[in-house]
């Protein structure tokens, strides 16, 4: 078990940081803060790890989590964008094998932002959930606590949290996750809501899967190396995917599967903790 983040607070020259991802639990996390411990609020330097291929509807809801909590929310980047980072890994699409894109465009960015400063992380995992945090590699200088953990928080009450405050974030209407519109995590049915609501981003995903193979050396420069592309999912390339998906949405449908309460609701009897199907914490919390 990690160190009380309550015997963490009064621990000199220590930065306190929390990490939002977009999603719905590390935004929990800061309103819990902000209304528990308001003295911790007022320490705590919150920050985003922005790839800049996160969904509208996350920055929208990041605005009003802003402004909620009274304070700013520190945009961190790596200062290049998805397609120089795809280029140096040889157009390797990123998976949940090789999670190049969360090293180099959430983790990396973080340990910039952190130094070599003593610092508090506080991170968003429930009480009622088993999956790792953030590992600091060796790092002794970044000590990480779960307040909700501690004090007995569970998937009911971080729902609780967001709809009597800012709500919960409008991509969780066909989405699982935060996370770039991409995410190579996504259910089949999350790449069909994608090119139902953002057909634009659809076809940027798909153009992605189309693209020539190549590698970069020193003599020659960006080479062909043969071939097309990679695809984000071992189910197939994305238009199958997302054909798959209808099929089976409308035999949902035919069969009266598909619930017709509030997307809300529906949401919150949803399991979302499928141990064989988690992102990175410091992408999905």
């Amino acid at each position: 078990m990690s160190q009380s983040f309550k015997e963490l607070f009064d621990s000199p020259d220590m930065r306190h940081v929390l990490g939002i991802s977009g999603g719905k639990d590390s935004a929990a996390l800061a309103i819990y803060i902000k209304e528990n411990y308001p003295e911790i609020h007022n320490k705590v330097e919150y920050f985003f790890s922005d790839t800049g291929a996160e969904l509208t509807e996350a920055y929208e809801f990041l605005d009003k989590l802003e402004a909620y909590l009274g304070k700013e929310i520190v945009k961190l980047s790596s200062g290049r964008d998805f397609d120089h980072h795809l280029k140096m890994h040889n157009g390797l699409l990123p998976s949940p094998q090789i999670r190049w894109c969360t090293r180099e465009m959430k983790i990396k960015p973080f340990e910039d932002f952190v130094g070599t400063d003593n610092v508090v992380s506080y991170v968003g995992i429930r009480a009622d959930e088993f999956r790792d945090g953030y590992q600091a590699g060796g790092k002794t200088n970044i000590v990480p606590v779960f307040p909700f953990i501690e004090d007995g928080l569970v998937r009911d009450d971080i729902f609780k949290l967001l709809e009597d405050t800012i709500g919960i974030p409008e991509y969780y209407r066909w989405r699982s996750r935060s996370g770039c519109y991409f995410c190579f995590f996504q259910r089949q049915d999350e790449w069909l809501g994608l090119k139902e609501n953002h057909p634009h981003l659809f076809e940027l995903a798909k153009e992605y899967e189309t693209r020539e193979r190549t590698k970069f050396n020193w003599r020659d420069g960006e080479v062909a190396t043969g071939g097309v592309g990679y695809t984000w999912s071992q189910s197939g390339n994305l238009d199958e995917i997302v054909e798959k998906a209808r099929i089976k949405r409308e035999k949902q449908t035919e069969e009266g599967v598909i619930s017709s309460d509030r997307w809300q609701d529906v949401l919150k009897a949803s399991d979302d903790d499928d141990q064989e199907d988690q992102a990175c914490i410091i992408c999905s919390l």
